[in-house]
């Protein structure tokens, strides 16, 4: 059964993905229409085509390679200043129907010609009778929308989804720490290897105070030194300031109150959680305590603050994201260990989901709330990501669009001639560049996490 509840777990998510793609995409398709633009496809994925249905003038279908998606609206690029008259609103068609406009086949440069090949390959699906619903020639604001619908649809899903765990299986609201022993540490090791197994060795000569001493899972702390101790953080302050000094421990152990003696050591820990990394010596015995989670349920307003701070950790995430897949580059070729808690492709994801599905360690409740989770994650990413002002992501375009609008205001208000449609063409060879790094990136992580995937803590 494992392995059932594993493929349902990655069909699960790949299946949510897939729909959020073509979400995505009805987000930039149905404004765009409605505007009175044409779209002549929607598509989910790349490559050759798998299935396709007309209806209308819209091509709808499935492409090979189910790693993105997209439509086609027609006219993203305008004609070049070269094919333009002065009032920038030259016919492209004659009376007759006849091509008005030609562009260019050929040009001088390497760039130049990408701009000239992007521009005549839009410019194919030009027909007599479009004039006038050409992306290029909407208002900026229109423009906006259409851009902007594909990401906001992304985060829409990331907040219902969210939501929906939130107001049904809820969130931890704090985590209530007992003074009861839920596991003990067999040896000492440093701060920075916590949780790693111990080796015979250390077993033998480094063993924690709280092993010597017998302590066992269950054990509640009553006093230290004869003070009574009512909670988890009383025990620990008074552990790790006694240094390394001998120590009564009174506990209780199957309803009979005894005392333990212990000599706590000296060894370098964190205090502050936030910071791990700043460590300071202090009193170790060796123990775990027994920690429940308290749960309570939110509503859109919780999800809203949720959505606030979880967008601001992506934002971060996205700065540094070349630097990580970097990291993660350097974990395939074996150079250092893959963090846990770096980025994952959409196969990192899906593996992720299988094992959650298939691990004994939740109730299906809690996979349920696990999947949800992870989906809403991709999509709250999916939708900043593409946010970003380059082309070829939808931020691109949307600059482009608000820079159209700056500069048509302020020729207006010194008076000046139209400058007329901000050319996206001419920005090509970015978007070039950007689509590579994003492609290396995004193999560079498929590798890991088939090679070197991330390990869950259960």
């Amino acid at each position: 059964m494992t392995a059932v509840y594993y493929t349902l777990g990655v069909v699960i998510f790949f299946v949510a993905i897939l729909a959020s793609i073509g979400l995505h995409e009805f987000g930039h398709m149905i404004p765009a229409k409605k505007f009175g633009g044409k779209v002549t496809q929607w598509f989910i994925g790349f490559g050759p085509t798998v299935w396709s249905k007309q209806i209308g003038e819209t091509e709808y279908g499935l492409k090979a390679i189910p790693l993105g998606g997209y439509v086609k609206i027609v006219g993203m690029l305008p004609p070049g200043a070269e094919q333009l008259d002065e009032d920038r609103d030259h016919p492209i068609f004659d009376e007759d129907g006849e091509r008005v406009i030609r562009l260019r086949r050929s040009n001088t440069g390497l760039f130049a010609q990408m701009v000239s090949d992007a521009r005549a390959a839009e410019w194919e699906h030009v027909k007599a009778g479009d004039e006038d619903r050409l992306f290029y020639r909407m208002a900026w604001w229109k423009k906006v929308i259409v851009m902007a619908g594909g990401p906001t649809v992304n985060l829409l899903i990331a907040f219902f989804l969210f939501w929906g765990v939130f107001s049904t299986i809820g969130y931890v609201e704090r985590v209530d720490t007992r003074p009861v022993v839920d596991e003990v540490i067999p040896c000492i090791v440093p701060a920075d290897e916590d949780g790693r197994a111990c080796t015979a060795a250390e077993l033998r000569e480094n063993p924690t105070p709280a092993r010597v001493a017998g302590l066992e899972p269950g054990d509640r702390f009553v006093s230290f030194n004869g003070e009574p101790v009512s909670d988890w953080e009383e025990i620990r302050s008074a552990i790790r300031g006694n240094g390394s000094e001998p120590a009564t421990l009174g506990i209780e152990r199957d309803g009979e109150v005894r005392q333990v003696e212990v000599v706590t050591e000296v060894t370098p820990r964190p205090l502050d959680a936030d910071n791990p990394g700043e460590l300071t010596p202090v009193g170790f015995l060796g123990v775990m305590p027994v920690q429940n989670e308290v749960y309570a349920t939110g509503g859109p307003l919780y999800t809203t603050d949720f959505m606030a701070e979880s967008t601001a950790h992506v934002v971060v995430a996205i700065g540094k994201l070349p630097v990580s897949v970097w990291n993660v580059g350097q974990a395939l070729v074996g150079l250092e260990e893959r963090d846990p808690n770096g980025p994952v492709s959409v196969v990192g994801g899906g593996r992720i989901a299988g094992e959650i599905a298939s691990s004994d360690e939740f109730v299906v409740s809690e996979k349920a709330a696990s999947l949800a989770m992870a989906i809403a994650t991709f999509n709250l990413f999916i939708g900043l990501f593409n946010f970003i002002p380059l082309l070829p992501l939808d931020g691109g375009h949307i600059a482009s669009a608000l820079w159209e609008a700056v500069r048509r205001g302020v020729a207006r208000l010194r008076g000046r001639p139209d400058p007329g449609y901000v050319d996206a063409a001419r920005l090509l060879p970015v978007a070039y560049v950007v689509a590579s790094g994003l492609l290396v990136m995004g193999v560079v992580l498929i590798l890991a996490d088939i090679f070197v995937p991330v390990e869950l803590p259960f």
